[in-house]
């Protein structure tokens, strides 16, 4: 009798440290994806390119979730939970470290060939995170733990564009009044080895926290495993509501990548707040802080409205501002584009969390093929980066990309508002992307 009533309350710790160690994890790769924005800005500058050359520093970190999840899921099967996220760790820090010899190069895919890698961890990372999170908590409370989970992810997002636009986007080719020089560029370009070193350095003492706690998190996970092993992404299309949810993440990522990555070169433009590139870099921490904000605001209110209503709700919101930008100038257009982060905040786990609900395929295999289609983030941000070349540089026409997005969001949260949940123990955990 004794023992019977002393196990729950050791597991329930386990589980509640390990939960702690994830969400760690979750800032982590929020803080190292958020980087991209103010880079897409500091190469467009540094390297002389054209607004779609610049935006395939998203493409190549968003393409690594199309590559690396389904071999991801292999190396978790072999290598367990700890040591997948301690490996996809030291590939974050290994692409980290290419960075700088792309940089004494002057190489500019090299610094392509480094965001893969870095990616490549992330992916790995966050395919690990999966089925962690997925059991450490009830069904019941899967909508709201999950965005709590983002809040901080958010964090990271919201940390990263500002520290970045501070070392990225000052000094150099971005001083006042400087001009493109030898000079100009050589200490730009250190001052993105700058901050890779730094952030490899970050993801390195992530890995030694990890280490410490792998045996917490291995017991945490041996108890998640009770559904069994993870399913290939492909078993999911047999499910038209697997297909339909991984077509709305595609569209939901590429959207708010599109959005969040010219937003620095937006805010800086002429016909809209005419500010550095620092200052304009770090407005764009309030895009992602308004995200964090909306996802702790989401959690509170998923606990009493349907996912699907609240949901279309915020596409819908999402969809109307980004229709002011096209239409505007100024401050309104600076403002309703910022707005966009706050609505954004639910959708990715939302999205996640109503599919795996309805979905027939296995929810290991319906969630690996929602984090590949993440691959979005590679696609839609390299289509609203020709827009805007094509615009001579006019950075309002981009906006269309993700206006047809959140309308096809609404569809997608439409078609979940006005259908059933399938009656399956259906449990499982988005990452972040």
């Amino acid at each position: 009798m004794t023992d019977t009533t002393a196990a729950p309350p050791s597991r329930t710790q386990g589980t509640g440290l390990a939960f702690a160690y994830v969400t760690t994890l979750f800032f982590a790769w929020g803080f190292a994806t958020s980087l991209i924005d103010p880079l897409i800005a500091a190469v467009r500058k540094v390297f002389d390119l054209s607004t779609a050359e610049a935006m395939l520093t998203a493409s190549a970190w968003f393409i690594a979730y199309a590559v690396v999840s389904v071999p991801a899921a292999a190396v978790l099967g072999k290598l367990g939970y700890s040591r997948s996220i301690i490996s996809a760790l030291a590939v974050m820090v290994l692409g980290c470290l290419i960075v700088p010899v792309a940089t004494i190069v002057d190489w500019y895919p090299g610094v392509l060939v480094a965001l893969f890698v870095i990616a490549s961890g992330v992916t790995l990372l966050q395919v690990a995170a999966n089925p962690l999170v997925a059991a450490l908590g009830s069904r019941k409370s899967s909508h709201a733990r999950l965005n709590f989970s983002q809040f901080f992810n958010s964090l990271g997002t919201t940390v990263g564009p500002w520290l970045g636009s501070t070392v990225l986007l000052t000094g150099g080719v971005f001083a006042a009044g400087a001009v493109v020089t030898a000079a100009t560029r050589d200490e730009s370009l250190r001052s993105i080895d700058f901050a890779f070193l730094a952030l490899g350095g970050f993801f390195a003492v992530v890995a030694f926290f990890i280490f410490t706690a792998r045996k917490k998190i291995n017991a945490a996970a041996a108890g998640a495993d009770e559904g069994g092993g993870v399913a290939s992404p492909l078993k999911a299309f047999g499910s038209k509501w697997a297909l339909f949810g991984a077509a709305a993440i595609f569209i939901y990522v590429g959207s708010e990548v599109t959005i969040g990555g010219l937003l620095t070169n937006f805010l800086h433009s002429p016909t809209i707040l005419n500010i550095p590139e620092a200052d304009a870099g770090r407005m764009v921490s309030l895009y992602w802080g308004g995200a964090m904000v909306g996802r702790f605001i989401g959690a509170l209110l998923l606990t009493r409205v349907r996912a699907g209503v609240l949901l279309t709700v915020n596409t819908t919101i999402a969809a109307v501002l980004c229709l002011v930008v096209t239409q505007t100038t100024g401050e309104t257009a600076a403002y309703a584009a910022i707005a966009v982060g706050f609505f954004n905040s639910i959708m990715f786990p939302t999205i996640f969390t109503l599919t795996l609900e309805r979905s027939g395929a296995p929810a290991s295999a319906t969630s690996g093929l929602l984090c590949t289609a993440i691959v979005g983030g590679a696609v839609l941000p390299y289509i609203a980066g020709h827009l805007v070349d094509d615009a001579a540089a006019v950075f309002n026409p981009a906006f269309y990309v993700p206006l047809a997005g959140y309308i096809l969001l609404t569809v997608f949260a439409l078609a979940c508002a006005r259908s059933k949940v399938r009656d399956t123990d259906v449990v499982a955990a988005p990452s972040s992307h």
